[in-house]
């Protein structure tokens, strides 16, 4: 769908570069770049500047820009830890801060809503129910979450694709909880005010079932050692799978025999939330400023 009037986004890619070249190398795309694409697809005249954290440090932006050159900024995924105390997460916890304090609209996935919510008093840690990778089933929006546009037109329980070891188990105070589910109480939230506009998902709205299929290759002896497949076979039988349910998504036989419904089979339901901050934050952000 083309929107009227460039917008101009700044990606964040919360990976290291090696993680970007191993997602590359087995199929997927690295982190920006992908999330790059799924902007594309939901407005093809984005202008977008990409930078990388984990590798350039805090003050990556090109020379003599500032936050509030951007109309709207997105933080993608990472491998990474909020709480790990190694350069390539510290350089982001002050940058994040200071995205959503420049009064940009700010989108989050899953790392992105990770590091904000380290960033302003949260707290994130191990997920104790362990990995939820693939689909996340049953999220659930509570009565904040129905009302708020993020969630304009999504139903009160709906899947996602996802992938996180992590999670915000206390969110930052001021926070607004929208969404969550049995693994993860906290799927969504935001940080809004006079100044803040923060929306965070703890899924992948910007993902595809082959970037998942990636991942599943990436991770590979970690998700058999956790049980997730009996052996590497299984889980590259899987990732071919779900790779070619990408390219065909009329596969009804791959979709039933991994529950993969509509939400996730449907580009326009999938990206909903992309969307609507695009069209309900991000829009109207540019027109009043």
């Amino acid at each position: 769908m083309t929107m009227s009037a460039s917008l101009n986004i700044l990606i964040v890619d919360g990976n290291r570069r090696e993680v970007n070249e191993l997602n590359r190398s087995l199929g997927g795309t690295a982190s920006g770049e992908g999330y790059l694409a799924t902007l594309h697809h939901l407005d093809p005249g984005i202008v977008a500047t990409i930078i990388r954290p984990a590798d350039d440090g805090p003050d990556c932006l090109p020379a003599g820009m500032q936050f509030t050159d951007f109309d709207g900024i997105a933080w993608t995924g990472s491998a990474l830890n909020a709480y790990a105390d190694e350069p390539a997460v510290q350089a982001q916890i002050p940058l994040a801060r200071a995205t959503v304090e420049s009064g940009v609209p700010v989108f989050g996935s899953c790392w992105g809503m990770q590091i904000v919510a380290k960033a302003f008093g949260g707290e994130v840690r191990m997920c104790p129910k362990g990995r939820e990778i693939g689909i996340g089933r049953h999220i659930r929006l509570n009565r904040a979450g129905v009302s708020h546009p993020l969630f304009a037109g999504k139903p009160a329980n709906y899947s996602a694709l996802t992938v996180h070891m992590d999670e915000v188990s206390i969110a930052p105070p001021g926070a607004v909880i929208l969404a969550g589910n049995d693994h993860s109480h906290i799927q969504a939230f935001v940080m809004e005010n006079d100044h803040y506009r923060f929306w965070g998902v703890q899924y992948h709205p910007e993902y595809t079932l082959a970037e998942l299929a990636a991942i599943f290759r990436r991770y590979g002896d970690r998700l058999v050692s956790a049980g997730l497949f009996a052996d590497t076979a299984a889980l590259e039988t899987m990732a071919a799978d779900w790779a070619e349910l990408h390219r065909n998504p009329a596969r009804k036989d791959l979709a039933w025999r991994y529950g993969i419904d509509d939400d996730v089979l449907i580009p326009a339901r999938r990206l909903t939330e992309l969307k609507n901050w695009l069209e309900r934050s991000v829009r109207p952000y540019v027109s009043q400023r």
